[in-house]
């Protein structure tokens, strides 16, 4: 039987749209955390191996869990992420999509971001989340190093797990964004034959370049708990040291997703080292920042939201944040650098290139 229609006020119906929108506000963690869930049990990898559209059933009976309440609890898991647009549903079962075959554990492109999940939802980079009001109130570095009593960085260096992990992380970022920058922006390293990855972790951004252009002499500069172990090749080198203290010379110094971690005096510090470390412009020398420029919202929504979800990160994580293209020129003028060119082909961040 039907329900009877009954309209209500629009002060009614303006009350039950605000909790709408709060509920979802409030339940936006079940999205990641369903996320997590599947890359845990690895449906994503499960539905790539069958080859075709899979029942739901199929992936029921191919999954290491409780068989009583496995339909059930898929079918919703499932229902969900396919909203979240991971995943696809035909008549004939569930397929990938192109954000959930970058979920494969074994990427054809080496390109998988599970280590980049896996790190920002793991407990010790969710915990500071609980701790960002107490932040604001009383003040600190940040709520990272408000509940964790160190910045994240000596954190890592104190916990090797957490540090693999971190690492993990940043190698699969860095192996997306240099697989489509060398593909399609192979200018911005014509001429060189020198340069330092600083901060470059375990070296994939140096290696990448090392590979594609073996004329160019790479060296990988950071902490040395970071790199400790790590071999180079013919033209890769790896040095321990400190950003803040001496960068090697070298025509051309590359700073991927490093300035956004830092608040702005440190920023200027890091951008004057570089300068010291590299030759005048007539001769050749740039600084090449790999990071986000914010874009107008009326643009792209969604990218707008993620950029704002990644400032947040930023001020939980590591106290930085984002710098529209007037925050980035001033850092550049304050650093003694002339000259700046900003090339957007890497979707969310772009390519800064500065001269001095």
């Amino acid at each position: 039987m039907a329900l009877p229609n009954n309209d209500i006020g629009d002060e009614a119906r303006e009350v039950l749209s605000a909790q709408a929108h709060i509920w979802n506000h409030t339940f936006n963690f079940i999205s990641s955390m369903s996320l997590k869930c599947a890359i845990q049990l690895g449906i994503p990898d499960i539905i790539h191996r069958h080859g075709r559209a899979m029942t739901l059933s199929d992936l029921v009976n191919a999954l290491s869990i409780n068989k009583s309440r496995g339909q059930d609890s898929i079918y919703r898991l499932m229902r969900i992420l396919i909203h979240a647009g991971f995943f696809i549903e035909e008549e004939e079962g569930y397929l990938l999509t192109p954000s959930s075959r970058l979920l494969l554990k074994d990427e054809p492109n080496n390109l998988s971001m599970i280590p980049f999940i896996q790190m920002i939802l793991d407990p010790i980079m969710m915990d500071p989340w609980h701790y960002l009001s107490q932040w604001i109130q009383n003040g600190g570095t940040s709520p990272f190093a408000t509940t964790h009593g160190k910045h994240i960085f000596e954190y890592a260096e104190k916990e090797p797990k957490f540090n693999r992990l971190f690492n993990e992380a940043m190698a699969g970022d860095a192996r997306l964004v240099m697989s489509v920058l060398i593909q399609n922006g192979k200018g911005v390293f014509e001429g060189l034959k020198s340069l330092v990855d600083v901060a470059g972790g375990t070296g994939t951004v140096a290696k990448a370049i090392a590979e594609a252009f073996p004329q160019i002499n790479c060296t990988v500069l950071d902490l040395p708990h970071v790199i400790e172990g790590l071999e180079g090749s013919k033209n890769l080198s790896y040095v321990g040291g400190d950003m803040f203290n001496s960068i090697p010379s070298a025509d051309a110094v590359v700073l991927k997703s490093v300035l956004l971690d830092w608040e702005d005096e440190d920023c200027i510090k890091i951008l004057k080292k570089c300068k010291e470390a590299i030759p005048n412009k007539e001769n050749g020398g740039k600084v090449i920042i790999i990071d986000m420029v914010p874009i107008d919202h009326n643009d792209d929504n969604k990218s707008y939201e993620t950029q704002l979800f990644y400032d947040m990160l930023m001020m939980v994580a590591v106290s930085g944040k984002q710098k529209r293209e007037q925050e980035w020129a001033k850092f550049f003028y304050d650093a003694g650098f002339s000259d700046y060119n900003i090339i957007p082909i890497l979707g969310l961040r772009c390519v800064i290139e500065v001269y001095p």
